[in-house]
């Protein structure tokens, strides 16, 4: 599951999704690489900027993602101007999959999907997409009866490095729990210590579970193999969410 094939991009389809905008400073590394931090702010970014291009935000105002998968096929540097591609791979009444492909003039790549899901502001439950938002989905979607499944299936044990992740008041978004993209700065922290990682291409898959509400007391815990690692990020011994780095096949 984990080295399920990302869909293609279709050629030249009017439901494709495109934008940019330049890699700032902020976005990336020590060495001028984009983070995968940054690749989730992005992918946020794109998801309401489409919204609003296809007149669809007003309806479909809350959003939360799943899984997020990043294949960093060769790194976006600084400086430089990223392409956007968005456009969706999956669909059902109340959950599609989006793929997103960053590139830039420079040769950087990068693919990525996420499960997204679409909630009701009112009660927070997964809610019906409208129907002529579904058809204009699916017409780039392979797959029409897109059903959850977890990719990372493996759980932390006794054995795994395991220390607190304090949370701040910037890590938490206007739906008052940890943004998603705070995770992949911690994975950012545990590749400093993997440098064979990020010379590589790499398929990096994190799964939100539960959401992370402000002030808990959330745990690291970290697994280290020999070609990848996993990492699950904990409150009382229930993962609320759980990522995954190694090399892309």
């Amino acid at each position: 599951m984990f080295d399920t094939r990302l869909a293609p991009k279709p050629d030249e389809h009017p439901a494709v999704f495109t934008t940019s905008w330049p890699v700032r400073a902020g976005d990336v590394d020590r060495n001028r690489i984009l983070r995968r931090d940054s690749v989730a702010r992005y992918l946020q970014d794109a998801g309401f900027d489409h919204l609003d291009h296809v007149s669809a935000r007003a309806e479909h105002p809350v959003w939360v993602v799943r899984r997020t998968i990043i294949d960093v096929i060769e790194p976006i540097t600084f400086p430089g101007r990223v392409s956007v591609s968005r456009w969706c791979s999956g669909i059902s009444s109340r959950w599609c999959s989006m793929r997103v492909q960053l590139s830039t003039e420079q040769g950087g790549l990068i693919e990525t999907e996420g499960f997204w899901i679409n909630l009701n502001a009112q009660s927070g439950m997964p809610a019906r997409i409208t129907e002529s938002f579904e058809q204009m989905l699916g017409s780039t979607a392979e797959n029409k009866k897109l059903r959850w499944k977890p990719m990372i299936t493996e759980t932390p044990g006794e054995n795994d490095h395991n220390v607190p992740f304090p949370l701040r008041s910037v890590d938490i978004d206007l739906l008052g729990h940890v943004n998603n993209a705070v995770y992949l700065q911690a994975v950012e922290d545990v590749l400093t210590h993997r440098p064979e990682l990020t010379a590589i291409p790499t398929r990096t898959a994190i799964e939100y579970l539960a959401p992370t509400a402000p002030d808990s007391d959330l745990q690291l815990a970290v697994r280290h193999e020999d070609k990848s690692f996993t990492a699950w990020f904990a409150i009382d011994g229930k993962t609320h969410a759980q990522a995954r780095v190694a090399p892309l096949d």
